[in-house]
Order: C-alpha cells, then sequence, then structure tokens
C-alpha cells in the first residue's frame, strides 16, 4: 500500500488515498474493539442496499491498525453547498431525501441507540439528579429500530463525479434505535458549526417530510447535548449545557 496521498487528519487518525482505496489508519493507542465495531458496522449497513462504499479489509500497517474502503471520486455535499450557496434549498431537499432513506432501513445486529445513548449519560461529568433526568427521558421515549447513522451532516456525503450517485460515509457511530434522536444530533451539528439558520430550516424540512411532530424531535436534544458532551471539547461545554439544561422535564 502507498501511504503518500493524505485525505484528512484527525486526532486519532489518518485519511489515505491509494488509487481506488481509503486507508482510515489509526493510532496504535485507539481502542481495537472500536476500529472493529465501525467496520462491522460498515458491513451490515452495506448490507441493507444503501450507497455507501465497500469494506474492502481490515488489516494491520506498520503496527497500526486501518480499515480499507472503496475510495468514492467527488466531492462532499458540505464543499458543494459552500460552492454553490444558491442551490442551497436543493442540497438541503437531497439532504433529508437521503437521511430519510437511512432511517427506512433496517440492520438488526447493529448495536441499539438506547443502549449507548444511557452509557453516555452514565459517562457524562453532570449531576446525579439532571442524569436521572436524562435516563428517565430516555426510558420514556419509543423505542425503534431504524438504521441511525449517528453523525449525519453535508462532509459526510460524497456527490459521485462520475453520476451523480450520493454516497452515505463514517459509519463509525451507527445504530438501530429512534430516527428523530438521529435528527436532533444532525440540528446540534449544524447549531455546533454556527449553521444555526440552516440548522432551523433543516428540521422545518425534515419534520414536513417525514410528517413527524417538531417537539417529538426536541424531546431527544437533550439527550443528544449530553451525549456529546462526552467528547469533552471545552468548546463546546456551555453550549451544550445550554442545551441539556433548557429544556422542562416532564
Amino acid at each position: 500500500m502507498k501511504l503518500e496521498k493524505i485525505v484528512a487528519v484527525r486526532n486519532t487518525k489518518t485519511i489515505y488515498r491509494d488509487g481506488d482505496k481509503i486507508v482510515k489508519l489509526f493510532d496504535e493507542h485507539y481502542s481495537k474493539a472500536d476500529i472493529l465495531n465501525e467496520a462491522l458496522n460498515q458491513a451490515r449497513v452495506e448490507e441493507t442496499g444503501l450507497n455507501i462504499p465497500k469494506l474492502l479489509e481490515v488489516t494491520k500497517i506498520e503496527g497500526k491498525w486501518a480499515i480499507v474502503i472503496e475510495y468514492i471520486p467527488g466531492k462532499t455535499l458540505e464543499q458543494l453547498m459552500k460552492e454553490h450557496p444558491e442551490k442551497t434549498d436543493e442540497y438541503l431537499n437531497l439532504f433529508v431525501d437521503l437521511q430519510m432513506e437511512v432511517h427506512s432501513k433496517k440492520a438488526p445486529l447493529l448495536n441499539k441507540l438506547k443502549d449507548k445513548m444511557n452509557r453516555k449519560i452514565s459517562e457524562t461529568d453532570l449531576s446525579a439528579t439532571t442524569r436521572y433526568e436524562l435516563h428517565t427521558r430516555l426510558d420514556s421515549l419509543p423505542k425503534h429500530t431504524k438504521v441511525c447513522h449517528g453523525d449525519f451532516n453535508p462532509s459526510n456525503i460524497i456527490i459521485s463525479s462520475e453520476d451523480g450517485t450520493p454516497y452515505i460515509i463514517d459509519w463509525s457511530h451507527a445504530t438501530q434505535g429512534n430516527a428523530s434522536a438521529d435528527v436532533a444530533r444532525t440540528y446540534l451539528l449544524f447549531w455546533l458549526n454556527g449553521q444555526i439558520d440552516l440548522a432551523e430550516k433543516y428540521l422545518n424540512l425534515f419534520c414536513e417530510k417525514s410528517d413527524t411532530a417538531k417537539q417529538y424531535v426536541q424531546k431527544w436534544i437533550p439527550i443528544v447535548a449530553a451525549s456529546q458532551m462526552v467528547k469533552g471539547k471545552k468548546e463546546e461545554r456551555e453550549f451544550l449545557m445550554h442545551w441539556v439544561d433548557v429544556v422542562d422535564y416532564e
């Protein structure tokens, strides 16, 4: 493998292009279980028939674990939105349609979203009272088994330069559960990115297209905000605390 062309650098991994392959190379301290779970997520979602890059292999390169997937030539939806602001509505429509397509699928072997959220709430440094309220709220929300991406944002969609087909990438956070949790997370990601108008536009469009009450999605926001806090990003903490505290719990 020729790991020469760097595509992206993250805190714990470096992503390379090698011809018609993408190689995601993890740091030596990265959890082996998490790497294998990501590969397993990719394989399980692939079986749903969604347009995603194919998983090619899981291997070790110079002592570090790597996931190798198919390379899709093209631009991300995020890039296209920046290059063609006049097409924002058109791209947002496509974005929502793709997310609804994800939610239309089932993958019974994926981890359960509620289990993951319960674990994340327990890992926060929120007060015992707030954690209890969040656990109680989570428990009261309906249990579904829809495929949820977990990090659905325009940078994780590639529009193929060959035929315009959209591909959804990065399935490391995929679970099965309630689609509204996935929507609440996307809404929060737009906010964290400073795209507040786009966040509101997105939420209104999703609720309209899927016939979902906005209040129903909003019930998930404190839970999703708490799970995001576990990442420990200081610059996000005050903002996320606002979301966790802002809701009147039933």
